[in-house]
């Protein structure tokens, strides 16, 4: 059954790959190889797929981790065969560049990505790349602050408004003597 179940898993990862290797040639052949170089700069400026270099390494754990499970008398070979297998498929990687490169590239002008490169490579948007997270949770925080404060005066003079006029309207609806 483990068996079948792999070789399922191997015909559904290569379909998946000859997919993506067709999408990925088909994206790049409209685009210069000029485009291409300027996205490729772009995403290095801004680490944009740098998060990526963990899915490899990820997906081989948790295999790992249900292989063991299964079969803990063979962890040593377990791992070896896992992080073996891993290594080998890990020129693979490239294959995403050139997919976010061709992402880029019909998302961007050539100049635009020039442009994206220039100042994340520049000492503003390095630091922007570095304490723009923090900055976005102090932000967030203060937006909340700023929201609970809004809320707070919205129903506090919303209510006092209501009870002038219900107020009002009693009075106008007395008969007068």
């Amino acid at each position: 059954m483990m068996k079948i179940d792999r070789i399922g898993r191997a015909a559904l990862v290569a379909t998946m790959m000859i997919g993506f290797g067709a999408c990925v040639a088909v994206a790049e052949d409209d685009i210069s190889d000029a485009h291409l170089k300027a996205a490729r700069s772009a995403m290095k400026a801004i680490k944009i797929t740098e998060p990526f270099d963990a899915i490899l390494p990820n997906i081989a754990q948790r295999l790992k981790g249900t292989l063991i499970q299964s079969s803990p008398n063979y962890e040593p070979l377990i791992n070896d065969t896992v992080d073996t297998t891993a290594l080998e498929l890990a020129p693979r990687r490239a294959d995403l560049e050139k997919e976010a490169a061709a992402i880029y590239a019909k998302t961007f002008s050539e100049e635009e990505l020039n442009q994206i490169a220039a100042f994340y490579s520049s000492p503003a948007g390095q630091k922007l790349l570095k304490d723009g997270p923090l900055v976005i949770r102090q932000l967030s925080k203060a937006a909340d602050i700023w929201a609970t404060g809004m809320s707070r005066d919205l129903s506090t003079t919303t209510d006092a408004a209501l009870e002038k006029a219900i107020a009002a309207e009693k009075k106008a609806e007395q008969p007068k003597p």
